[in-house]
């Protein structure tokens, strides 16, 4: 039987706001909307692009671009002769294999990048940087160190937090990540082997196997680092490089304490390891009282490089990180780099140097906007999804979920076709494990993670895989303070938020 909708049906169901601009990517929206709820069953024919501008009041070229932009998403699907049908995309058309190529614009709630908007004191730190700018336009504009005043700012913020720090040893990079393929590309060759957290950042996966390197996983457990099985791994692989997330590991958002900074570093000085220190999320507890040490002030040999970011903490279209080493390895560094970029953009680093400056009013802002999103997000999914396991981390940006089967990557497909992008536990693995995981980052705001989890709890999929257990509270015999040294704890951690 064909079934379909006339234009004035479909006009009805519409719900565009008033004064919507562009017009036809929020008509595509509550179309897309539409469907996602189920008010619009998938294989309906929808009415000519003509008859439902006639009936909306409106051009047919906005509803024409309005039904492309539907095709390309994959929520309509065109045969010539027979018109256009609603339709599901194909989970890998919605990212579930590349996600980092999504777009933004997709209709997908994102809880799979744990990506915070921007500080609400960026605005006062674009203008600031505005009245400088012009101080700078004598020059070239490159700057392959990174600008002074920005290199003497993060310095200094080292020094606050218990770490010296001069600003040559400091260099300014394009970003995190950007920070670790230089590290990369300079210290890993074919086959050497890299040591990396299972699980861990995606993204260092990649920037060691594009060095094809010889991955060595050791996993982070539910209860944190388990350090003889580091220094284990570190022994037999003869590892010359290792990539480490002390400071809310992501995903699992343990933080390792003093005493296990010192044994990690000490297992790297045993074994000749050097220590890469992801310290993107280091200023992002929930609690004002977290304060943990930079590794590297545990380093007495250079041994340490540690990796920051303005992307958490202000906002990830800045584009602005930094590598700080020793002043021989930054100079090693951005020779390496000028072969790439040369240098980071002048405006972008005079905006970060502005903003250290209000460093612990960003960090009092994420504090109460992550705080609240993660108070919402466990509230809701203990509400709906009673039976996923996770445990809340004191700080970062997402939380890691245990089901009760090895099905992430179905939840993850089905929670796609629900209008819901997660990340499934193998995408923070090496070779498709984590299967039992999801990810789900809490750096949207309160209303839109209780939507994606009501969402997710009407999908079949979800619900199937969620544990027995008891969800929301810590794991037996463990801290997501995470540092263990191979021995039970004797005491439950209560979780904070």
């Amino acid at each position: 039987m064909d079934r379909y909708v006339s234009a004035p049906q479909l006009a009805r169901l519409l719900r565009v706001p008033p004064g919507s601009r562009p017009y036809y990517r929020a008509l595509a929206h509550a179309v897309r909307g539409l469907i996602l709820d189920g008010r619009l069953a998938v294989g309906v024919r929808v009415p000519p692009e003509r008859h439902l501008a006639e009936s909306l009041g409106v051009s047919r070229t906005t509803v024409t671009t309005a039904y492309d932009r539907l095709r390309e998403q994959g929520y309509l699907e065109s045969r010539q002769g027979s018109g256009s049908r609603t339709a599901l995309p194909d989970p890998g058309a919605l990212g579930a294999d590349n996600p980092w190529l999504a777009s933004d614009e997709d209709g997908l709630l994102p809880l799979h990048a744990a990506a915070p908007p921007a500080t609400g004191l960026l605005g006062e730190a674009v203008e600031e940087a505005g009245r400088v700018y012009h101080r700078y336009a004598l020059g070239t504009g490159y700057h392959p160190l990174g600008l002074t005043p920005l290199r003497e700012a993060i310095a200094r913020r080292y020094g606050e937090r218990g770490l010296p720090t001069r600003p040559e040893q400091i260099l300014v990079t394009g970003g995190a990540q950007q920070a670790v393929h230089l590290v990369m590309s300079l210290l890993a060759g074919p086959g050497d082997p890299v040591l990396v957290e299972s699980p861990t950042y995606p993204h260092a996966i990649d920037a060691a196997r594009l060095r094809s390197a010889r991955l060595v996983p050791v996993g982070v457990q539910e209860d944190g680092w388990h350090l003889d099985l580091v220094g284990g791994a570190m022994r037999q692989s003869a590892a010359r490089l290792a990539y480490v997330i002390p400071d809310f590991q992501n995903p699992t958002g343990h933080l390792m304490d003093d005493a296990g900074r010192a044994a990690l570093v000490g297992a790297a000085r045993r074994h000749g390891t050097t220590l890469v220190a992801d310290e993107v999320w280091a200023e992002m507890a929930l609690d004002p009282a977290v304060r943990a040490t930079p590794l590297a002030a545990f380093d007495t040999d250079g041994r340490v490089i540690s990796v920051g970011s303005a992307s958490k903490l202000w906002w990830g279209g800045l584009r602005v990180g930094w590598i700080r080493t020793t002043a021989a390895m930054v100079r090693r560094l951005a020779l390496l780099r000028a072969a790439v970029d040369i240098a980071s953009a002048v405006f972008d680093q005079l905006v970060v140097a502005c903003l250290f400056e209000r460093i612990e009013e960003a960090r009092a802002e994420r504090r109460r906007t992550l705080g609240a999103s993660l108070a919402a997000l466990t509230e809701a999914l203990r509400e709906q999804l009673p039976g996923w396991a996770f445990t809340p981390p004191p700080g970062g940006g997402s939380l890691w979920v245990r089901l009760d089967t090895p099905v992430a990557s179905a939840v993850a497909e089905a929670a796609a076709a629900r209008g819901v992008r997660l990340a499934p536990g193998p995408w923070f693995g090496v070779d498709g494990t984590l299967e039992r995981y999801v990810r789900l980052a809490f750096t949207q705001p309160p209303a839109v993670l209780e939507d994606a989890v009501r969402r997710l709890a009407a999908s079949p999929a979800a619900s199937s895989a969620a544990s027995h257990g008891v969800s929301g509270v810590a794991f037996p015999g463990g801290s997501p303070a995470g540092f263990r040294s191979g021995y039970p704890s004797r005491e439950p951690l209560t979780p904070t938020l």
